[in-house]
């Protein structure tokens, strides 16, 4: 037992003067200064580019982790500065991931590459895009351009980095009002405060070259001057007085007023709730105070309304703004009073006159051959797509009498369209649809283009030209007056977000914000949906933007 008490005291004073000595050796030895590019002391970043492997591009939004987790995401540029402590000067993984793209994966099923990173040295990546439209550059929000100005890089945009304090924007709404174009978002967040401009923002921009402005070229960004107030910060551009709560305007249209003056107007709600609202009407830009001024209220119930992204078309009888929300099947005169007064617009629909939709005793109006009567009508309700489906469902209407009949070429599902826009396109000779989906491979993620001979459909094939893994991209809208190529390229943007998604991390300076998308007609992938139809064809004289209202019994 003492043998046994007197070495386990021999082994505790061994292990006394080891520690000792340890603690010597570490005091004795000086600090390390760390040199350049091994940690704390590196000062260049490495370059990372991702680029389109088709186009040679730059692709933003490009996501790149390293095996212990630290995500870098690309520029606008497709540019990344990496610069981390204690991985300089070392082998990488990196990786590899963006919404609508692949990169290649290796023998264990890992997307991504190993580089050696060093202070100063560069290297290029190709990734292969799924999308038909190609991702150019994100509109608003922080640090567009970060990555490329800590380079030293030169940028198109005269604000790469913070533009009036905006971090984030929601739903674009523009127009062309007095040679500019006019931008307005939804909410806004600020960066000094989680509380940002819920009473939506404004910018301004110059018109493209090819439209004989002075701005930039769509291909390459939009050159952003924004409404701020004293703070700097994007201030309210529609403040009404009165309850509390978010004011969201859409539907901008311009018109004469009764002098002749050019007037921008906008449809207004101040909403309670993201369903339910306050109060409704009809604002008026006041070119003076440069804010948006309500000029008359609209009952929570009307039926037909100034929303959407309209379009403005001149029929034989005059010409009228359509109303796409995300199918024009509402318009208005285009005059100042007939905008002002609801009870003007009209709805292309197959309900009798003054009825509303109800799917038990839908009330539709047919001929004396039972075809169903498709006309403008006033003070009526407007069938869209899910009452359309319901409807069909139920018997009460044939598919082949129903004006949207989305459906995915590539599988033949049906596509609920949510939110969009249709504008004329001289290259394809059709009425374009751009929509987003509303449940798709991802919850308001997935966009889609289709086709119609005539503004009111039918619509038929669409082909999905924009996919997302885990990501919402809502309130996507088409920009003609970007149009280049006779109309072979458009431009389109929409608002990227985990809002409504299952996205449970936020996209770093990405998320709810505004990214422009490109689109190139000629694309073989978008020869599948064209429609035939010769009956409608006939009708249209060549390069005229005729909306084909007249025909009265579509599927006949």
């Amino acid at each position: 037992m003492r043998a046994q008490r007197g070495l386990v005291g021999l082994m505790f004073a061994l292990m006394f003067v080891v520690a000792l000595r340890t603690m010597d050796v570490r005091q004795d030895v000086p600090e390390r200064s760390v040199a350049p590019g091994d940690g704390a002391g590196a000062r260049v970043p490495f370059r990372i580019t991702v680029v389109d492997s088709k186009t040679g591009r730059g692709v933003p939004m490009v996501e790149l982790t390293t095996v212990n987790g630290i995500v870098s995401n690309t520029d606008s540029a497709g540019v990344i500065a990496f610069n981390e402590p204690g991985l300089m000067n070392e082998d990488v993984f990196f990786a590899v991931k963006s919404q609508g793209y692949t990169f290649p994966k290796d023998g264990f099923g890992f997307a991504g590459t190993r580089l050696r990173v060093t202070p100063g040295g560069s290297t290029t990546l190709k990734i292969d895009r799924v999308n038909i439209a190609e991702r150019l550059y994100r509109i608003t929000g922080a640090g567009i351009y970060r990555d490329s100005v800590i380079f030293g890089d030169r940028v198109p945009i005269r604000m790469p980095l913070l533009n009036a304090q905006v971090l984030g924007q929601d739903s674009v709404q523009a127009a062309l009002y007095r040679g500019r174009i006019y931008w307005f978002w939804g909410d806004t967040n600020r960066l000094a405060y989680p509380l940002g401009n819920f009473a939506m923002s404004g910018a301004v921009s110059e018109l493209p070259p090819d439209e004989g402005g002075g701005g930039l070229d769509p291909d390459v960004g939009v050159d952003l001057t924004y409404f701020v107030g004293p703070d700097g910060f994007s201030r309210p551009m529609c403040p009404i007085e009165g309850q509390p709560g978010p004011v969201w305007c859409d539907g901008l249209v311009t018109c004469a007023d009764e002098t002749g003056r050019e007037r921008l107007l906008c449809h207004f709600a101040r909403m309670k709730s993201l369903g339910e609202m306050y109060e409704q009407g009809i604002a008026q830009y006041n070119d003076g105070k440069e804010v948006f001024e309500p000029v008359c209220r609209i009952p929570l119930d009307a039926r037909l309304l100034m929303r959407g992204h309209p379009v403005r078309v001149k029929e034989t009888d005059g010409e009228y703004w359509y109303f796409p929300t995300p199918f024009p099947l509402t318009r208005c005169r285009a005059d100042y009073r007939s905008l002002l007064d609801g009870s003007r617009y009209e709805a292309y629909t197959c309900l009798e006159p003054g009825a509303r939709y109800d799917a038990e005793s839908p009330r539709l109006e047919r001929d004396a051959a039972g075809r169903l009567v498709y006309g403008w009508k006033r003070d009526t309700g407007v069938i869209l797509q899910q009452e359309q489906n319901e409807l069909v469902q139920k018997g009460s209407m044939k598919s082949e009498e129903a004006l949207i009949r989305l459906r995915d070429v590539v599988t033949d599902k049906r596509v609920l369209g949510h939110s969009g826009t249709v504008f004329w396109n001289a290259y394809r000779g059709r009425w374009v649809l751009i929509v987003q989906e509303a449940w798709g491979t991802s919850l308001c993620g997935e966009v889609w283009y289709a086709e119609a001979p005539a503004l009111t459909g039918p619509w038929g094939p669409a082909r999905k030209i924009i996919t997302h893994d885990d990501y919402s991209f809502y309130n996507v809208a088409h920009h003609p007056f970007f149009d280049q190529a006779g109309g072979r390229l458009i431009y389109l943007e929409g608002t990227y977000t985990m809002a409504f998604s299952g996205a449970k991390v936020p996209t770093p300076r990405y998320d709810y914000n505004q990214i422009m998308y490109r689109l190139d007609l000629s694309d073989e992938r978008l020869r599948c949906v064209q429609v035939t139809l010769p009956e409608l064809d006939a009708k249209l004289p060549a390069g005229a933007p005729e909306t084909r209202a007249t025909r009265d019994t579509p599927g006949a």
